[in-house]
């Protein structure tokens, strides 16, 4: 839609303004009032390009802060790219922006903008706020439109209980460009994002999760970066198409019940010329220092956090994705290196902070500002960390000294979890106190269980291949893994091709293993996730109170011997107490006694051993009573068959 604009308060300096330049200001006084302090939240709406129609023409608005620029110019095919066509108009009041109409200019126009540094430097840029870039290796803006006919109210009205922290929320991680592909021997075609559409969002759905988080689909020039490394923060790539097309995506997800999570990459940026490095040919984006500018590990820049504008530049595009894209939730990537000074840099190689510690301050107060002022406003989403280290608070509130995220990831979980499901079962006994430590801390944050992407590349091979023992066994272990990543205390987060067992590396050049699905095994363990999704889902005992210490209790504990495992979990209600069972040796525990503190009958209600999901059919198919005989410390006992490398999840009857 066009957008009559406010007289420019552009005036000119001694550097040559052509006569291609009309001037024109989207900005207020107030506006740069804001982005000078770095409280300005929704710059999209004022940098970059924008169609407009001024005194009578219809044209393309263009704004873009070089603060130590000499001249800047937009270039593009309306111009034939000539650096001296469209001088923008800088700002008098040293805001260092530079501003202007380009009459004529419509939307699917290319441009890039030429920065000549006060050191007679020529930069060709993109547009740090364009919504569509070129199809990589080109590497122009794109002028586009977001103007989109939404049909997901209803969802967006019911958004707050499928984002409650009371809710449950079963997460798939997917990387778009490798779940399908429509070419298995040309790794540079790729499905359209409608085509995508097509098959994820029903698969998805179908599978019973609750959100679908999307590996980072932020424009990045490198497939092998897998998304991390950004140069259009502002727009959806076009790998898969337009912003339009990814609208619509977002649209069908919610139409179909499911939540969208987008992965975000706030902590630094490629080299790439076109992007955001060196951005007027000085330190803009980026510290000069770089103790805290560069980042040894990605070979890559650091944001700024202790400029405000650039602080500005971060929150808005964190807004930007929630307000014109619907999204539930971001997934902030290696907040760890955000807020330490010294991460990944040994002695001598850091500055510590004005206290003397290694705790990035500014980038803190980052944090902080921006998860205070989206929760205000968008106060039915989730902003999760993937934080890494014991920092405290990660997702505690920003007035009680926390960094104010809604949740954490729980590496510590996953660490221990998959060292315990690697080791041999008949050494497990040696690592069950590692294994059960997670509870000790399980409350401190409110933890997210991430089965991510990380832990199948690098030489780590698949979950499945992971597993100890025969094929059998690796099956068997992993249902079990599972039920216990599904039945602890947390919300849950799995990769793609983790349902079905994927027997190799994820491979970003390819599609997952699908054909596997032709094989009992792998089908069966598909069905198992599918059945532990609606176990999480439709049981309170598992998601109310999943972020409290009264929501999990430990049954039995000590058994190293025979290295079986079991808990209780609570919700609200005493009706919906869950009782989990975990055998974690290849030995069937026949007639294995439990000890409780109430009476009752219980029944199974999910059987990791069942024959439907590749197991050997050891369980219990009738009610289990209890009997009044003091066992373990309780005055109740309840006799039940384990089965072997297996899990049960029982549930008292009315």
């Amino acid at each position: 839609m066009a957008s009559k604009g406010k007289k420019s308060n552009s005036k000119q300096t001694s550097e040559p303004v052509s006569s291609g330049i009309i001037p024109f200001s989207r900005f207020t006084e107030f506006d740069i009032a804001l982005f000078g302090e770095g409280r300005h939240y929704r710059l999209y709406e004022k940098f970059g390009a924008h169609t407009v129609t001024h005194e009578g023409l219809a044209g393309t608005s263009f704004a873009v802060w070089a603060p130590n620029a000499k001249s800047v110019s937009v270039v593009g095919d309306f111009n034939d790219w000539n650096p001296k066509s469209h001088v923008l108009l800088p700002r008098w009041d040293r805001s260092g922006i530079w501003e202007g109409m380009v009459a004529g200019v419509g939307l699917g126009v290319k441009y890039k903008y030429f920065i000549l540094s006060t050191t007679g430097e020529q930069i060709y840029k993109g547009d740090p706020y364009a919504n569509e870039w070129e199809l990589r290796p080109k590497t122009a803006s794109v002028t586009t439109t977001l103007e989109y006919k939404w049909k997901d109210k209803k969802w967006m009205k019911d958004r707050y209980k499928k984002n409650s922290l009371q809710s449950p929320m079963s997460v798939y991680e997917v990387h778009l460009g490798s779940w399908r592909r429509p070419d298995l021997n040309n790794h540079e075609v790729f499905y359209s994002y409608q085509e995508i559409t097509e098959m994820l969002v029903p698969y998805v759905a179908g599978m019973g999760f609750t959100h679908v988080e999307l590996m980072p689909i932020m424009e990045h020039p490198f497939d092998g970066s897998w998304g991390y490394q950004i140069t259009g923060y502002f727009a959806p790539t076009s790998r898969y198409g337009s912003p339009i097309a990814f609208m619509a995506m977002v649209d069908a997800f919610h139409q179909a019940g499911v939540g969208v999570i987008l992965d975000w990459v706030p902590s630094h940026f490629p080299y790439d010329e076109h992007g955001l490095y060196r951005f007027d040919g000085s330190y803009v984006y980026e510290s000069e220092d770089l103790r805290k500018g560069y980042h040894p590990d990605w070979n890559s820049y650091i944001f700024n956090y202790a400029r405000n504008e650039v602080k500005a530049f971060l929150t808005s595009n964190a807004v930007f994705w929630l307000d014109k894209f619907h999204i539930d939730g971001l997934r902030v990537d290696a907040v760890a290196s955000v807020i330490h000074l010294n991460y990944s840099r040994p002695a001598g190689t850091w500055e510590p902070n004005v206290h003397g510690g290694p705790e990035n301050l500014e980038a803190i107060t980052f944090l902080q500002d921006m998860n205070t002022y989206i929760y205000d406003q968008f106060p039915d989403v989730q902003m999760i960390a993937e934080e890494s280290t014991s920092f405290y608070g990660v997702s505690r509130p920003v007035f009680s000294g926390g960094l104010g995220f809604g949740q954490k990831w729980m590496m510590g979980w996953m660490n221990d979890t998959l060292r315990y499901f690697k080791t041999d079962p008949l050494y497990r006994k040696v690592l069950q106190d590692q294994f059960s430590f997670s509870i000790a801390y399980a409350f401190s944050e409110n933890f997210m269980l991430p089965l991510s992407h990380d832990e199948v590349v690098h030489g780590k091979s698949s979950l499945l291949y992971k597993m100890p023992g025969d094929d059998w066994q690796k099956f068997a272990n992993l249902r079990t893994m599972y039920t216990y990543m599904f039945t602890h205390p947390g919300t849950k987060l799995l990769f793609m091709g983790g349902e079905f067992g994927q027997t190799g590396e994820w491979d970003y050049k390819a599609e997952l293993y699908w054909n596997l699905l032709q094989y009992a095994p792998h089908e069966g363990l598909q069905h198992y996730v599918k059945a532990l999704n609606q176990l999480y889902t439709t049981h309170p005992g598992l998601y109310e109170k999943q972020f409290e210490f009264e929501g999990f209790e430990w049954v039995n504990i000590h058994d190293y011997d025979n290295s079986v495992i079991a808990y209780a979990r609570h919700g609200k209600m005493e009706k919906d107490q869950l009782l989990i069972v975990l055998n974690m040796t290849p030995v069937p525990r026949l007639q294995y006694p439990l000890g409780l503190r109430e009476e009752g009958t219980w029944e199974v209600v999910l059987n990791s051993d069942d024959n439907m999901y590749g197991g050997s059919g050891v369980g219990n198919t009738a009610p289990i009573k209890t009997e009044a005989a003091f066992y373990n410390g309780q005055p109740f006992k309840l006799t039940l068959d384990a089965p072997p490398l297996g899990a049960l999840v029982l549930k008292k009857k009315k």
